[in-house]
């Protein structure tokens, strides 16, 4: 869908209001769009070409004159749009505020309301994220700066299983993972998500060219 100007959004944020009974006008002081149904407080809403940090600004500010406050853009469209539209609607909520999606047929569709936000936390993630921490030695990341990309602990276990193999050559899974504390060493040489182990027999496993270079590029990263 070609980009539509910020103008061409309002006739069918226009219509959508007033097909629910509200008196609509345009750039009514520093809003794009107010609305009044009766007695009953404002509906502000600020229009933009698509999400943007001035839009979320704009619309916060908005918040003080009213509860009732919505971003409309055009709804997204292509490869990245449905990531778009969850991660923005979650923003949206998070913040209070309700999104109007134009769509390309100019028919506008209000995809959340404006409202108090309270997520739901999740256990799960929240114990996979402490599993995670606990697994992961010293602090390779520095808050995401790294040479080659994010150090996770499971490539930590790598790193160990590759050290000792460099060290002492082909070895069996039950030992490497004896000697570096490792548990799942065999699991991940036989994965070999990175390219860093060659099977040798059943059980048995050496490095791989790659894992020499793996090596050489990830071994700063041991907190050990």
């Amino acid at each position: 869908m070609a980009e539509r100007r910020e103008a061409e959004l309002y006739p069918p944020v226009k219509a959508l209001l007033e097909r629910q009974g509200y008196v609509v006008k345009g750039e009514v002081g520093a809003a794009d769009v107010v609305a009044r149904r009766g007695d009953e407080a404002p509906v502000i809403v600020e229009l933009k070409r698509g999400f943007a940090l001035s839009l979320y600004t704009q619309a916060v500010a908005r918040l003080a004159l009213t509860d009732h406050v919505y971003i409309a853009v055009p709804r997204p469209t292509g490869r990245t749009a449905r990531r778009a539209l969850r991660d923005n609607r979650a923003l949206c909520r998070r913040l209070g505020l309700g999104l109007i999606l134009v769509r390309a047929d100019g028919l506008a569709e209000v995809n959340c309301d404006p409202g108090p936000y309270a997520p739901r936390k999740s256990p799960r993630k929240a114990a996979r994220l402490l599993r995670e921490f606990d697994r992961l030695s010293g602090d390779p990341n520095a808050g995401g700066a790294t040479r080659h990309g994010i150090v996770t602990g499971y490539r930590q276990d790598a790193l160990r299983c590759a050290g000792f193999l460099a060290r002492h050559g082909a070895a069996r899974g039950a030992v490497v993972a004896r000697e570096t504390g490792v548990a799942a060493a065999t699991r991940l040489m036989a994965d070999n998500h990175y390219g860093w182990f060659r099977r040798v027999t059943r059980g048995v496993y050496e490095l791989s060219e790659d894992g020499q270079s793996g090596l050489a590029d990830w071994a700063y990263s041991l907190g050990d």
